[in-house]
């Protein structure tokens, strides 16, 4: 990991330490393009020769049946069963405090408004499943659509061979979904978007994904004859601030443990000690070389660094600046920083505060925005999964009260019909 220091650095050089690694758009538009039109065009024969090419499906049938649900559950460990279902409840309790309230209130006497909250019909949950398998993000996704009432969901994760992993199948059926699909990529995106004769398209695409699948979702976001996502969300990242009573072990762990996702993947350290700096080098490189994934988290630390600042507020400015997905503070006295905490997905408070608690099981999602979009997004909860509607009710009274306010706008507007909608009334 390369070391910055930020009375070294100009500007433009701490404006380019807030960006991520850039991603050539055009080149992977003309990969995602093609795909799209195929899918769009011949829908699951398409997606059927996607999923044979690039993850080696073997089998017929692209969707897992219920045999395989109950499979899945025989083959898996009661330690395993009951680490998924511990992480099941966790994440609906706190879930279940974010079930927005509908709200009614009289703006003038004899005008009532009110604003409730629907579930989106059809979803689709996008699963990863390239390098490594993800039951729990079927949870984060799953539960909050369950709590939403979502009447359809749809997963969709690749599948190497023809069996999906029974973990993913257990936290599925946890959730409630039985419609799963064997598919991932932009082919698995293109489908739940636009759907066809014998699938019925999504209004909402929820999950991260490497750029491609990231691109795609925007792809179809724009696209009228396509459907809504939950965010831009693409590799994972995290940064650590600490300062001199940081724990570098603990550090190096926390940083080890986002570049193992991805090699596109971002860690940062932000920190006051140029001591803690240099352990924290050392005990990467200690943990790195025990790591199954090294690769992976070799080339993501390509993509890394550690900055060096002068005091905590600097820190706290560099990281609002940055936006991370994963924020995690490893300084004394770190809850009176979480006033300042302004652009950040997931904050995790102390040396005793992994950032794979949150991933699993401590019950906040860990679908959260990606690459700066902090900034204006936060992570996915249980109202991602809704909408919303408006009522308003007038009795004659009330029209007339509010009669020459909406009369008066409509004419700096000129739009005279408006007026009239309003005027004809109380003429009669």
């Amino acid at each position: 990991m390369n070391i910055f220091d930020l009375n070294a650095i100009d500007k433009e050089q701490y404006v380019k330490l807030t960006r991520r690694p850039a991603i050539n758009i055009e080149s992977t538009l003309a990969i995602v393009k093609p795909i799209i039109e195929d899918i769009k065009e011949e829908g699951l024969l398409a997606l059927l020769r996607y999923a044979q090419k690039f993850d080696k499906f073997s089998g017929t049938g692209l969707f897992a049946t219920e045999e395989e649900f109950a499979e899945a559950e025989k083959e898996l460990s009661d330690k395993v069963k009951n680490a998924i279902k511990t992480a099941y409840d966790n994440i609906t309790k706190f879930h279940l405090q974010e079930i927005p309230k509908s709200i009614s209130i009289n703006t003038m006497e004899g005008i009532t408004c009110s604003r409730e909250f629907r579930p989106i019909d059809n979803v689709g949950l996008y699963i990863p499943g390239g390098s490594a398998v993800l039951p729990s993000t079927v949870l984060m996704l799953g539960i909050p659509a369950q709590l939403a009432g979502c009447e359809r969901v749809v997963l969709s994760t690749p599948v190497k061979g023809n069996k999906i992993h029974p973990a993913v199948l257990y936290a599925a059926k946890l959730c409630g979904i039985s419609e799963v699909l064997k598919a991932g990529g932009v082919q698995a995106i293109a489908l739940m978007a636009y759907g066809e004769k014998n699938f019925k398209k999504v209004d909402k695409i929820f999950g991260p994904g490497n750029q491609y699948v990231t691109a795609a979702k925007l792809f179809v976001s724009i696209d009228p004859a396509g459907c809504a996502i939950d965010m831009p969300a693409g590799p994972s990242e995290v940064l650590v601030i600490g300062d001199e009573m940081a724990n570098a072990e603990f550090v190096a762990a926390d940083l080890l443990s986002q570049a193992e996702h991805g090699k596109d993947s971002q860690v940062v350290l932000v920190t006051t000690s140029k001591d803690l700096a240099k352990k924290v080098e050392n005990a990467v490189a200690e943990q790195l070389s025990k790591l199954p994934r090294k690769e992976i988290a070799e080339q993501a630390l390509q993509n890394s660094f550690i900055l060096l600042v002068n005091n905590l507020d600097e820190a706290i400015d560099f990281s609002n600046q940055y936006a991370p997905e994963h924020l995690i503070l490893h300084i004394e006295g770190n809850s009176g920083y979480t006033n300042d905490i302004i652009n950040a997905g997931s904050v995790f408070l102390g040396a005793y505060s992994p950032e794979s608690v949150g991933d699993y099981a401590s019950g906040t999602n860990h679908s959260l925005p990606t690459y700066g979009y902090a900034r204006s997004f936060g992570g996915v909860s249980v109202e991602s999964f809704m909408k919303t509607v408006t009522f308003q009710s007038l009795t004659k009274e009330g029209l007339q009260r509010i009669a020459s306010t909406v009369e008066t706008l409509a004419e700096i507007e000129e739009l005279a019909a408006h007026k009239n909608a309003v005027s004809i009334r109380l003429q009669k």
